[in-house]
């Protein structure tokens, strides 16, 4: 079963988002902030295939979590969607040069969520 990581300090969202993530047949990991999350990937068996973030958390937020990971090994099939309501371009800009692959927009439908893990080849 494939690996998935949900950062973000709403347990509302990360509930929704798990849902949706699970019905497509993955196994589900869960953190409130970046740092966590970095500690969750540590202690995570194998690849993560998929990581939905947050930008605005305490602690650590979506972006320095970006910022983290580009200096970690990453897996090659690891992909990364940021999931937030920052709805600038520039934001968008900054979260797909910081190592996003993906980037959607607070409030989302399931429909809106699929149609993206479909442009980056996740689900068919």
């Amino acid at each position: 079963m494939q690996q998935a990581l949900i950062i973000d300090d709403s347990k509302a969202i990360r509930r929704i988002l798990g849902a949706t993530i699970r019905e497509l047949g993955f196994d589900v990991a869960e953190a409130g902030n970046g740092r966590e999350a970095l500690e969750e990937l540590a202690r995570l068996p194998g690849p993560v295939r998929l990581i939905l973030v947050d930008w605005n958390m305490p602690e650590m937020n979506g972006m320095e979590f970006l910022l983290a990971l580009q200096g970690r090994e990453r897996h090659p099939d690891t992909k990364v969607m940021m999931v937030t309501t920052e709805t600038a371009i520039d934001q968008m800009i900054k979260a797909l040069e910081a190592g996003a692959d993906e980037y959607i927009m607070k409030p989302f439908t399931r429909d809106a969520i699929v149609d993206k893990l479909r442009l980056l080849g996740i689900v068919n």
